[in-house]
């Protein structure tokens, strides 16, 4: 059995162990996301080819980001991913903060999320 699944805790001398509860698979199941969440708060700078198509990740919850693997499929079904087909072969930064207006381009959205970071951050410094 796993240690970590047992909370142990101690009251008038008596020794009292509490299992963690676990969420039925169907109650999982329904905490899906509606809101996109930052992959990473840098684009990624990714090299595309002229006329292959990609998909870019607009959930966040994908495993191989700038792109889509299906974990919206399961985590954020009201999010599809963004095709799209490059006219030439260059290097362009792709979005991770899931904020961009000019997807799945880098826009500069990830400043603002940056900022909203550092401000929440130095909030929880002076509570």
């Amino acid at each position: 059995m796993n240690t970590g699944s047992f909370i142990v805790a101690v009251g008038r001398g008596w020794p009292q162990t509490f299992r963690r509860p676990v969420l039925p698979s169907m109650v999982q199941c329904c905490l899906q996301s509606t809101q996109p969440v930052p992959a990473a708060r840098l684009p990624y700078r990714v090299k595309v080819s002229a006329g292959k198509r990609y998909a870019w990740c607009a959930c966040g919850h994908s495993k191989k980001q700038p792109f889509c693997d299906g974990a919206h499929k399961s985590k954020a079904p009201s999010i599809s991913p963004l095709r799209f087909t490059p006219e030439k072969d260059k290097t362009v930064m792709l979005c991770a903060c899931k904020q961009t207006k000019n997807g799945p381009y880098c826009d500069g959205s990830h400043l603002r999320v940056i900022y909203q970071d550092v401000v929440k951050a130095i909030k929880g410094v002076f509570k």
